[in-house]
């Protein structure tokens, strides 16, 4: 078998694998390394007391390709729709993992496959309705490489020696107000109490969003990590949870807690008992 012909063999791999989805949102699940015994993760989801269905997702996969292992995580927080955030559920690591050079340079890989993601849900705007998501993805190579993105105000969040190290960008519209306008567009407090784009929307990043798009960015912020002994955990999680915690509590808040599907739960009822209102969905990956 050729080269060119194993790597048309590992990528009909991917896409299979990458189409059983995880079955949700469910409330919570947990799963392992096959190259760490030590490397765990585990996922918990509250709805919110909005009145709309639940527009939080979630996905959490170890995965075996040919010789690697490749864990994929992500949380996806829609705004005015659900149905966005399922399709980056069910189709973001897939387009990621279709670059051809994912593994030589996985940052160009997932910048490009954000940004074509974007555009797929832009073409698809008929079918797919209103509303947009923002998306906080992170790809575990080999137990070892840790490459995290995201687009809005879904995060990541590193311990290493009990230090909280915030890993994403939260893309508020206040903060990128020159960019904006620069695209023509305006940040305004009015109406609510927040900075929104044109009034609407708090974050300045996002997939989606036809209608507010070409002020708008789906340009990823991207930060590597070594995993290392001092490694302990990363936790994603959406604003939900950000809104009530800071990083170090987060982090102090798993510290003892070794089940990883425990932990994430934890930090879900946690943000319920300091009044947190919204759609709360939570990752914990454990390295210890």
């Amino acid at each position: 078998m050729t080269g060119r012909e194993i790597l048309h063999k590992m990528k009909l791999k991917f896409r299979a694998l990458l189409q059983e989805k995880i079955k949700g949102p469910s409330d919570g699940g947990k799963g392992k390394s096959k190259m760490s015994k030590h490397i765990t993760h585990g996922f918990h989801l509250v709805e919110g007391k909005s009145n709309h269905a639940m527009e939080d997702f979630v996905y959490a996969q170890f995965r075996q390709v040919g010789d690697n292992e490749l864990g994929l995580f992500a949380i996806f927080d829609g705004h005015l729709s659900s149905v966005i955030p399922d399709y980056l559920r069910n189709h973001l690591f897939e387009n990621i993992l279709n670059e051809p050079d994912f593994w030589t340079e996985p940052e160009n890989a997932i910048r490009k496959a954000y940004q074509m993601t974007d555009d797929e849900i832009l073409a698809k705007a008929v079918e797919l309705g209103k509303g947009g998501s923002t998306a906080v993805t992170a790809i575990l190579i080999n137990c070892h490489n840790l490459v995290v993105a995201n687009v809005g105000d879904s995060r990541a969040v590193i311990s290493k020696n009990g230090m909280a190290k915030q890993l994403s960008i939260d893309h508020d519209a206040g903060t990128e107000r020159k960019e904006i306008e620069e695209r023509g567009g305006f940040v305004s407090n009015f109406p609510g109490d927040v900075p929104r784009v044109d009034g609407q929307l708090a974050v300045a990043r996002a997939f989606g969003d036809k209608s507010l798009k070409r002020h708008l960015s789906a340009d990823p912020h991207i930060e590597v990590q070594i995993v290392e002994d001092d490694t302990e955990c990363v936790i994603l999680a959406s604003d939900g949870l950000w809104k009530v915690m800071s990083n170090q509590e987060a982090v102090d808040a798993v510290k003892e807690i070794k089940d990883a599907k425990a932990a994430a739960k934890h930090l879900t009822e946690e943000a319920l008992a300091r009044k947190s209102s919204d759609d709360i969905s939570c990752i914990v990956i454990k390295f210890q």
